[in-house]
This record gives structure tokens, sequence and C-alpha cells, in this order.
């Protein structure tokens, strides 16, 4: 597993080992991290994107990465400007070395911003982008939700 080693971590051993002279040692001690340490640990890494900062990172050139499920995106609505990825398959449409990464993919350069429903989702993608070598992945602060209330309010329903 790839994790940083500041963060406090809880280890457990799978069995007995045996440490006898020439015996194999068993299996190693697991790492254990709760999601509140793996949160934190991913979102260390990232220089994160504000709601309000967002048109700015696209008018710039980033791409803006929705892995919301359908569900969410038909309760919700749409993301403008977004290109909608299946969070099981993001890591294989961003590689630009895979051969099946999206056309907008050239280059482990791109600026890339995640957005998920709340904000949780995403800064793990992100992170995830990044031990891929897209090192300027990052994600947006508190996702759609965030960005809908504080940047874009819907819309008011006048047919009532």
């Amino acid at each position: 597993m790839r994790r940083t080693a500041h963060l406090p971590r809880t280890t457990a051993t799978a069995g007995p080992r045996n440490t006898g002279a020439g015996a194999p040692a068993g299996p190693a001690p697991a790492v254990r991290w709760s999601i509140d340490e793996l949160l934190d640990a991913a979102r260390g890494r990232l220089d994160r994107v504000h709601p309000d900062a967002l048109a700015g990172e696209v008018a710039a050139g980033a791409l803006l990465i929705d892995i919301r499920p359908l569900e969410q995106r038909t309760r919700d609505g749409p993301m403008p400007d977004a290109i909608v990825i299946d969070r099981n398959v993001l890591e294989w449409r961003l590689d630009p070395s895979c051969e099946h990464h999206i056309a907008a993919i050239d280059s482990y350069d791109a600026r890339i911003v995640i957005t998920c429903n709340e904000g949780y989702q995403s800064s793990l993608a992100a992170a995830e982008l990044r031990d891929l070598g897209l090192h300027r992945a990052t994600d947006l602060v508190g996702g759609y939700q965030a960005w809908i209330t504080t940047s874009h309010p819907p819309p008011l329903d006048d047919t009532d």
C-alpha cells in the first residue's frame, strides 16, 4: 500500500510469527488506517480547490471531472463543464499511458479537479491520481453540494 509514513498507524498481526532460525517469518503485520486518517493523508497531499475558485481553474484549462453516481447527477443536476467519469474506471480514463484514456488527457501535467457529492470520495480519488503521476490532480472542497450552495444556487422553480 502506498501511504505516507508520518501518520499514526495501528498494527495487528495476522497470526503468530515463526521467528526461529531458518523458518519463515509468517505474515507481515497488517497496517490499519481509520478512514479519517486515510482522508487526512490524502487531503494533505492536495491543493484543494474552493467552490468560488472553480470557474477560474476551468477557465485556466483545468479538467473538471464529475465522479458522482448517476442517481446523484439525476437528482441534483449536472455540473457545467464537467466530464462525467464513473469512479470505477477513473484511473484508466485519466492515465495518459493507458490505451483507454480520454482524449482530453495527453500529459501527466494536466490540471484535474475531481468532484463528487460532498468532497470525500473525490479527495481519495485525487490522491490516487497523484499516485499515478498526475501531480496536479486535486479535488473540489465540499464537492457538488458546496459548489451548488455557495457558488451556483439552483434556479427558482416558477411553475407554481
